[in-house]
């Protein structure tokens, strides 16, 4: 970026927090137009950033604009930098590191100038839990808290959302929150990763030893290797509200034991585990085309690892669960010590007390934030008119694995589509 712009436009995160640049920012911009500076009006105007890392720092970055609450919010470009590279792929600005040569970051820089801006969804989080007679119920970071939940943390005393004899935290994401099996594996990559930065240099590494990881904790047999207690309807109580101040109970199958709910068609480095349904099961279901600015967000359930790699298929997907505005986990009593969650690409492993019974994760929508895309980009706005997922005709579409598709899921190492990335030994995923 710098063969592009001077160094006065170009900030390490590391050495100055993206709140602190953009205040300083902000307020240089109102002093000068306070003494009537044409110039700073125009600057104002059409400023736009760029932010280079993961999910983890893109959604940083989004958080912070949000929460500065700007009159005139910037719009968003991504780098791809990280691992997963989800926000970068929804908006096309791609999944793998980019080429740092000069005539790459031209062609970027002027992507960037012609990108055309997005509204898309921001949700607001808030986990409350009665406190606990011993222990601790805050969450443990396997690193510094990450910068995703950047705004997650117990609220004040004062605020309305606090409630006597109980730790309130909240937070936001842009992407997706999901918790069970893949934030586990996740936040066995983020340890991993803490302990032996040198290993993970390459993305193509990292995918592989996430890959590893599901599979040396044992998820491609789950049903084998986890206890019930980890599916999803023995942990938790799981309502979601599609008309507001409705609250109706979602049935999630036994057999899940991961839960998303996904804000863009890009989760674990660009899949898309919604799916294209086809029109009649959309008619059928009461859903809609997935948007990323219609206050909706979709949930899908995933069983195991297998399940997950079906995503890879043409026309592959997770067990499309339902679309809601809000979404609630009551988690049970003494159902599990802990669990595991994360929110856009930072997992997190979350104690629950075993003394009570009222542990509630909710997820709400919060307002929406401003990103760059490009005609490429896979996001679309319920305002483009262009289908969202260019839904199917055929009725042959099921959520539920059938006979055939257990059979499916059998054969599916032989399909063109199954690519283990190299390395990986398949004898020894279990």
């Amino acid at each position: 970026m710098m063969f592009e712009l001077p160094n006065f436009q170009v900030f390490d995160l590391g050495e100055k927090t993206p709140d602190k640049v953009l205040h300083e920012l902000y307020v240089t911009l109102e002093r000068l137009k306070h003494t009537g500076d044409v110039l700073a009006i125009e600057i104002q105007k059409r400023l736009r950033i760029i932010v280079a890392g993961g999910d983890g720092t893109a959604s940083w970055l989004l958080g912070v604009v949000s929460d500065l609450k700007l009159p005139h919010p910037p719009p968003i470009a991504t780098v791809p930098l990280g691992t997963g590279n989800n926000l970068p792929f929804s908006f096309g600005w791609g999944k793998k590191n980019p080429c740092t040569d000069r005539q790459s970051v031209m062609s970027f820089m002027e992507q960037v100038k012609n990108a055309k801006e997005m509204k898309i969804d921001s949700w607001h989080i808030i986990m409350r839990m009665r406190a606990p007679e011993e222990g601790s119920c805050d969450p443990i970071a396997p690193l510094e808290l990450p910068h995703s939940l950047h705004a997650f943390h117990r609220v004040s005393q004062k605020d309305e959302l606090n409630r006597e004899g109980c730790h309130t935290f909240r937070g936001g994401f842009w992407n997706y929150f999901s918790i069970g099996m893949d934030a586990q594996v996740s936040y066995a990559f983020h340890s991993e990763r803490k302990l032996h930065p040198e290993k993970f240099q390459n993305q193509m590494v990292n995918q592989s030893t996430y890959l590893k990881l599901a599979g040396t904790q044992g998820w491609f047999f789950a049903s084998l290797l986890h206890p019930s207690s980890r599916n999803l309807a023995q942990l938790a109580k799981v309502k979601v509200m599609k008309k507001q101040g409705i609250w109706e109970d979602l049935d999630v199958p036994n057999s899940i034991r991961s839960i998303v709910c996904l804000n863009l068609p890009s989760f674990s480095g660009g899949l898309d585990p919604w799916g294209k349904p086809y029109r009649k099961k959309l008619r059928d279901r009461g859903l809609t085309p997935p948007y990323v600015d219609d206050g909706l967000i979709e949930i899908v359930g995933f069983r195991n690892a297998w399940h997950g790699l079906v995503l890879l298929a043409p026309n592959g997907h997770g067990t499309r669960l339902a679309q809601a505005n809000r979404i609630r986990f009551e988690f049970k009593k003494g159902a599990a010590e802990h669990t595991f969650m994360r929110i856009d690409g930072e997992p997190w492993k979350q104690p629950l007390p075993k003394d009570d019974d009222t542990v509630v994760v909710e997820i709400s929508h919060h307002s929406q934030v401003s990103m760059l895309a490009t005609q490429s980009a896979r996001s679309r706005s319920k305002n483009d008119p262009e289908p969202a997922s260019s839904p199917r005709e055929n009725d042959d579409d099921s959520d539920e694995e059938s006979p055939e598709d257990q059979e499916e899921r059998r054969k599916f190492g032989a399909a063109d589509t199954f690519k283990i990335p190299d390395g990986i030994d398949i004898a020894q995923l279990s």
